[in-house]
């Protein structure tokens, strides 16, 4: 009984052994025909690759975050509060406003420019193109001129007169625009934290002048600067500031 059914398992599986193999792959299932070819769809999906791997960064070279990230930061170091809001809070908060801000930018270039290619409608190089317009309008909106002439001044000097990059060159565009963000934001930071700095002053001198000098100013002008900062409705002043400050 036993070898009847070691040759039956083996029979068995010879028939679906040979029916394995009477399969072929088809490739068209993979690549239909009319669509873009086999090394087209390989380079679309390493560049989609590449673009997932480095979005963080594209997050803060060619959009709003950083002038955000940077203003909340101030914020909470002008309050005096070393983990409230954590960092958690802060990131996501500079996310979901930068979506906001960016939002009439990302769907320009998901219309004009990402949807086409990947429809293949458009080429890859005219698909980039088109993506990368509306972010450059962007940046040329928002960066300072002498931190572009900064740039385009030491493309002349690096690459050579006759390779001086344009205006709307990513090569000069992508770090003034950065340079011109952090400078933004360091200004918004300072307007930010000196009404803080006047109220800490204030508590100091008082708390001075009544001898109470073993008691930290700071126990006291917390609950000050948190107080303030609540009646003033400080969160929506300051978002509001921020969103409006971008062109």
């Amino acid at each position: 009984m036993t070898v009847r059914r070691i040759l039956a398992a083996t029979a068995v599986l010879a028939l679906y052994s040979d029916a394995a193999l009477a399969q072929t792959i088809d490739l068209q299932t993979l690549f239909p025909a009319g669509d873009a070819s086999v090394s087209g769809r390989i380079v679309q999906l390493l560049v989609v690759m590449t673009v997932l791997s480095v979005a963080p960064g594209l997050l803060m070279m060619v959009t709003s975050f950083a002038r955000f990230v940077i203003a909340f930061s101030f914020l909470r170091a002008g309050l005096g509060l070393q983990t409230t809001p954590n960092n958690l809070i802060i990131i996501s908060l500079a996310l979901f406003m930068t979506l906001f801000v960016m939002a009439p930018t990302f769907q320009q270039a998901w219309d004009n420019g990402v949807k086409p290619m990947v429809e293949n409608k458009i080429s890859q190089q005219e698909g980039y193109i088109r993506t990368t317009a509306p972010f450059r309008a962007f940046m040329q909106a928002n960066v300072r001129d002498k931190d572009l002439a900064l740039f385009q001044e030491m493309s002349s000097e690096r690459f050579g007169e006759q390779n001086k990059a344009e205006s709307d060159d990513l090569r000069v565009l992508i770090p003034a625009f950065m340079i011109s963000e952090i400078r933004r934001g360091f200004e918004i930071g300072f307007l930010v934290a000196l009404p803080f700095l006047v109220i800490d002053l204030v508590v100091a001198t008082i708390m001075t002048a009544m001898g109470m000098m073993m008691m930290p100013p700071t126990v006291v002008s917390l609950p000050l600067k948190v107080l303030f900062f609540v009646l003033v409705d400080g969160w929506t002043l300051l978002v509001g500031a921020l969103v409006k400050s971008f062109v």
